[in-house]
């Protein structure tokens, strides 16, 4: 039997050039899928949610989030990336049981979806066994968010059994690529790892017709000319999406953009940990339209929202600072609140290979939708629809549907008792942290 929803009388943010902006819009959906928008959608037979004071909007798009840090929050929050290494992937890392690791998929998840996240890369470079990999899959099913599951090795080389436990994963859950969770390869890459062994990854990923995220131009590892190296090897295409890129060259982004690449950047961790000033003004220069990722949840928190304002901030003070070097006021903002919520909705889609199914309000979609309340203090009144997207956060994510299914209604979670998430999720903490301490860092190229 098939089940209607008309979301009507809020103002429709849409992302569909075509549709455009309503200031007083409806939106239907039926069973999954977005159906019609409009200002006035006739479904005399659906179940209406009344959307007065609420932005609707399509559900934000993270490229590139590490959600088995999620029950570790905050630990990394003063950390350079020389500590990340020691502390999270060489101390914490390897405590990691397979039970942690499905608990904290499910609790970053749960986090993701509570501030307006409907997809997530989950890149899950924590396979200490197959065992873990499974759990992960498991977390991210159980919380209800749509997914790409990113099976990454902890470090190199990768253990003898890794590139055949893929080949299971992909088999054993994920068949189809037409479900709501699906698969990719989360490569440590040539700055983490070798050449050689992303050659291995790139020709495992492609064999499987798996998507492959790898991080470059990470600080000074970007000095090796990754981009260069891999590019001379043949492996760059539309099937890879490079994560960071702060020191690449302009010459290296304009190499991506060419191969039909993918770009996910993460300002705020950027900034935090040294990987360099972030791409985005030079990625955009160069041909290449970037989305946003939260990354570590461990030291920025799980906001795409706050990313979205770190984006804006980082790459308008990096043109304001140029412009008064130049002894130039600054004449217009290249760099706008809608770009953001772009980055944050379709481009992610892009990214990640999903933009006929998700990332506009547009018939036919997938009804990832949201709606944010905007009769609340930090919100009211609206002026601005991009800019006012850009300034709200979790608070202001009143209800979320993923895939036509509502699992976020008047600013609470559906179908999970949090309280038991919680006490698993400190439970697995507990287990974790103790004697946790860093010595001085280990180069990073030694990770």
């Amino acid at each position: 039997m098939t089940h209607r929803t008309l979301i009507t009388g809020g103002i429709v943010f849409s992302m569909d050039p075509e549709i455009g902006d309503l200031p007083r819009g409806d939106v239907l959906i039926e069973d999954s899928r977005i159906v019609a928008v409009g200002e006035r959608v006739d479904a005399r037979d659906a179940q209406r949610i009344d959307a007065t004071n609420r932005i609707v909007m399509p559900g934000l798009i993270d490229t590139h989030r590490h959600l088995w840090q999620s029950s570790v929050r905050q630990v990394a929050a003063d950390w350079t990336i020389g500590q990340y290494v020691e502390g999270m992937l060489g101390g914490l890392g390897p405590r990691f049981t397979a039970e942690d690791v499905r608990i904290a998929n499910l609790l970053g998840s749960l986090e993701a979806l509570n501030g307006g996240v409907t997809t997530v890369f989950d890149w899950s470079h924590i396979m200490n066994s197959p065992e873990h990999a499974d759990a992960a899959v498991q977390g991210l099913r159980e919380s209800g968010i749509r997914g790409i599951f990113g099976y990454g090795a902890p470090g190199s080389p990768a253990a003898p059994w890794y590139g055949d436990d893929v080949s299971r994963v992909r088999s054993t859950y994920f068949s189809s690529d037409d479900q709501r969770l699906t698969m990719a390869l989360a490569s440590l890459g040539p700055e983490f790892s070798s050449v050689d062994e992303t050659v291995t990854d790139l020709a495992l990923a492609r064999s499987l017709d798996l998507r492959t995220s790898l991080h470059l131009g990470v600080g000074l590892l970007g000095q090796q000319r990754s981009i260069t190296a891999m590019d001379d090897r043949h492996l760059l295409g539309p099937d890879v999406i490079y994560v960071h890129c702060n020191t690449c060259t302009d010459g290296e982004l304009r190499r991506i953009a060419d191969t039909g690449g993918h770009v996910s950047i993460s300002p705020r961790v950027e900034m935090q940990m040294g990987h360099g000033y972030p791409a985005t003004g030079r990625l955009i220069a160069a041909g290449v339209q970037p989305s946003l990722s939260v990354d570590v949840v461990s030291g920025v928190g799980g906001s795409l929202f706050a990313e979205m304002r770190g984006t804006l901030e980082a790459e308008r003070g990096e043109q304001n600072r140029l412009a008064l070097e130049r002894g130039e006021w600054t004449d217009s903002l290249a760099l706008t609140t809608r770009d953001a919520v772009r980055m944050a909705t379709l481009e992610g889609a892009r990214t990640l290979g999903l933009e006929e199914s998700i990332g506009s309000l547009t018939p036919g979609k997938q009804a990832d939708i949201l709606l944010l309340q905007v009769d609340l203090a930090n919100l009211f009144l609206v002026n601005d629809l991009a800019a006012a997207v850009t300034l709200a956060d979790s608070e202001n994510v009143d209800t979320v549907f993923v895939g036509g299914r509502l699992v976020k209604a008047a600013g609470r979670l559906l179908s999970h008792d949090m309280r038991s998430v919680q006490d698993t999720a400190r439970a697995s903490r507990d287990r974790l942290l103790p004697g946790l301490t860093l010595t001085q860092p280990r180069p990073v190229s030694a990770a």
